[in-house]
């Protein structure tokens, strides 16, 4: 079922507890929308890594991100390089991946883009 408010426009909301682990069905309907994301560590994080010129601009696209990061309350892993950022989203209180970890990767797609 396709979602009527894009990932990217929306916000991340607390959860804690099992019961906001998404389900495998519901990870390959949301996949589609976070183009060049990928499934890691068996299905419970989300990684990319984003390329850039330069350090300059691999650091302002990090700074962006935790900007986002800390708006949303909702953080990722970074491993940081001089010219790409390797960036996993997992939410650790459900035990994998939530909407929360979906709706940022969106969000992280659109300040690199």
């Amino acid at each position: 079922m396709a979602d009527l408010i894009p990932l990217a426009d929306t916000h991340c909301i607390p959860c804690r507890g099992s019961e906001h682990k998404l389900t495998e069905a519901r990870i390959r309907e949301l996949l589609p929308q976070v183009p060049g994301w990928e499934l890691a560590e068996n299905g419970h994080a989300l990684t990319r890594t984003f390329e850039f010129k330069n350090y300059y601009r691999t650091m302002a696209f990090v700074n962006a991100l935790a900007y986002m990061a800390h708006r949303e309350d909702h953080h990722p892993d970074l491993g940081v390089h001089y010219n790409r950022c390797v960036v996993r989203y997992s939410t650790h209180d459900v035990g994998g991946l939530s909407e929360n970890d979906f709706i940022c990767a969106a969000k992280a797609e659109a300040l690199a883009g």
